[in-house]
């Protein structure tokens, strides 16, 4: 198959600052070495896959470069015993679209371990409405269940809410009866967020706390932050005792300043979700769960369609932060 040409969307350095997008052919024998050869049906769009288009250096270095960290297919080709010709999988995380030729392309060429069967319960299209930031929205919820952090408890507040991980958070532990509140800077999108199961919309502000005291009103059983910086800090201020904040993002900063009290007075609890390099188990476990018990019947209000071809205009919207919910690329 070496000699097949496939379309996918190559992004380009023309200079120091300046790179390009567009929709070219490129040929399976330019596709890195792995063991496992997918047909990609559909991909999803991700904020990291908007700044490996704008070259981002902790994301993608080498151009050109074909982006998109999530992928779901058919096997075309396998040197592995687990696949054969024809199965169903779903590819995301590790190194795929960042130094990997990625999901925005129809085909990928990937390591076996990389790869997980598609369970039954989703087509392949459903995988890719949950994709990268809907599979780390459900390990935000896993971490807080093993933490303890059960419905009785209280409030769970998203941050980002409206985003890809915020979104799919929201209605998962609506979904599996927890309260929860949602928070956002888009006030116009109320009907969305309840529409997914939000008990309450709040204002990233209200969230938010800048003064620099320790600690805030216990108001929080849990949290779902995907905004980092302050928002995190405050988060952790007003978690109530033995409550948890699973970390997920950096979409306002990286940078945390906070100080031991939620920790050593409260006994509050920072949960980090790495999403990139989850246990093999585990990954197989959380899609497994996704298929199944912990598939939400909103699962078509959160995403929008689009082709190869239609994505272009879609990147800048993420990157901008004008994105809802979630963006399905169709490869077909």
């Amino acid at each position: 198959m070496s000699d097949i040409t496939f379309r996918a969307m190559v992004v380009s350095k023309t200079d120091e600052k300046t790179y390009t997008r567009e929709v070219t052919e490129r040929s399976i024998s330019d596709l890195p070495e792995g063991e496992v050869l997918v047909r990609v049906r559909y991909s999803s769009l991700n904020f990291k896959d908007g700044l490996s288009c704008i070259g981002n250096p902790g994301v993608t270095r080498n151009y050109p470069h074909t982006p998109g960290i999530d992928a779901s297919g058919e096997v075309a080709e396998s040197s592995d015993s687990r696949f054969k010709i024809g199965d169903s999988v779903i590819v995301t995380s590790y190194d795929l679209g960042m130094s990997t030729s990625g999901g925005f392309g129809q085909y990928i060429r990937v390591p076996a371990e990389w790869v997980v069967p598609l369970p039954e319960g989703l087509s392949l299209k459903d995988s890719m409405i949950f994709g990268t930031a809907g599979y780390t929205a459900a390990l935000s919820v896993h971490a807080l269940q093993k933490h303890g952090i059960t419905p009785e408890q209280g409030e769970i507040v998203v941050t980002g809410s409206t985003g890809g991980v915020g979104s799919v958070a929201v209605a998962l532990l609506s979904h599996l009866g927890y309260t929860v509140v949602a928070s956002t800077g888009k006030k116009e999108e109320t009907d969305f967020l309840k529409g997914l199961g939000a008990a309450e919309i709040v204002s990233r502000e209200e969230v938010n706390d800048e003064s620099k005291k320790p600690l805030l009103r216990e108001r929080w059983a849990g949290a779902v932050d995907t905004v980092g910086g302050t928002t995190l800090a405050a988060l952790l201020k007003a978690t109530k005792r033995g409550g948890a904040v699973a970390a997920t993002g950096l979409v306002a900063s990286a940078e945390l300043s906070t100080t031991v009290f939620p920790f050593i007075l409260r006994g509050v609890s920072l949960l980090g979700i790495d999403s990139g390099f989850t246990p093999t188990k585990l990954r197989r476990k959380i899609w497994n769960k996704l298929a199944g018990i912990w598939k939400f019947p909103q699962l078509e209000q959160l995403k929008i369609d689009c082709t190869l071809e239609e994505l272009d205009p879609e990147i800048d919207k993420i990157l901008a932060g004008g994105q809802r919910g979630r963006v399905v690329v169709d490869l077909e």
